[in-house]
């Protein structure tokens, strides 16, 4: 147990569950799910990204260290400096296997990242993100999710794709990862109206953002079915279906929503869930 929430909470957890969407990729394109160098740049990009935004918030905001939120990183303050060090020169190593085109892709991606964490505009009174510009935090996590999920394999294996194959995986990846962020949205509405930040819970409401959400995966479910019905990857449908039931489940059930690790051990769990059974569907077939 104690392994496990080291896991979530230094989140080695999620940067697994990029990992496994990147396997899930290489199965949608055809090819059979390998670890590759590349899948050392996802985990360490998103170990990054997502323990430098704890990083920021410990620097810029140290008060927010006395919140449940922020516990661990409290009580494990040098174990979380060790981590970030590890984590930024493991993504370094992990460049310099990369192709150029790869690097050329990253680079975007990543400046993206950088500006949504850390402040380009920064005053006496106020630092500015790009997470601070209304209701464009939930869209920039989902496109950042999607296109290094998918276009690092495509581009690192060389292989010549269908457009619109790669299409319909973005937009259901897109769809997938907005949905289970929504419920963080909802999570931490208090603090992001006193930093004046609007987030969709905050325009529409709870009870509809969760509606929102679920109507997501249910239109994700129904564009895979399309999408592997028509290219005839019909194997991987079972895997899609469990993994959108399942996360309706989640994000409907109110008692599950109280518990501790819903955010990073469910919601984030689920990533990895639908990444796993992909893979395992491909064994099987």
């Amino acid at each position: 147990m104690k392994l496990i929430r080291f896991l979530i909470n230094s989140n080695i957890y999620v940067a697994l569950g990029a990992v496994f969407l990147t396997l899930e990729t290489q199965v949608q394109l055809g090819m059979h799910p390998q670890f590759h160098p590349y899948l050392f740049i996802i985990f360490f990009a998103t170990l990054v990204d997502y323990n430098f935004h704890r990083l920021t918030t410990v620097i810029l905001h140290k008060e927010a260290l006395l919140t449940e939120k922020h516990r661990w990183v409290r009580e494990n303050l040098n174990l979380f400096y060790a981590l970030v060090i590890a984590s930024v020169l493991g993504f370094f190593i992990a460049l310099t296997q990369a192709k150029r085109e790869v690097l050329i892709t990253l680079s975007p991606i990543a400046l993206i990242t950088l500006f949504y964490t850390v402040p380009f505009f920064k005053s006496r009174k106020s630092i500015f993100r790009l997470r601070d510009i209304p209701g464009l935090k939930i869209f920039l996590i989902s496109f950042v999710w999607a296109a290094i999920t998918i276009f690092l394999p495509i581009i690192q294996s060389g292989l010549t794709v269908d457009k619109l194959h790669v299409f319909w995986m973005f937009i259901e990846r897109f769809l997938f990862t907005m949905a289970i962020t929504i419920p963080f949205d909802i999570r931490d509405q208090e603090v992001d109206l006193k930093q004046g930040l609007y987030t969709l819970p905050i325009w529409i409401g709870i009870d509809k953002s969760i509606l929102l959400a679920v109507s997501m995966i249910w239109f994700f479910m129904g564009i895979v079915i399309l999408h592997y019905w028509v290219f005839n990857q019909l194997f991987m449908l079972p895997a899609f279906i469990l993994s959108g039931l399942s996360t309706i489940y989640f994000l409907k059930n109110k008692k599950i929503q109280q518990l501790t690790y819903y955010h990073y051990g469910i919601l984030d769990g689920t990533i990895l869930f639908q990444g796993l059974m992909v893979c395992i569907s491909y064994w099987i077939h």
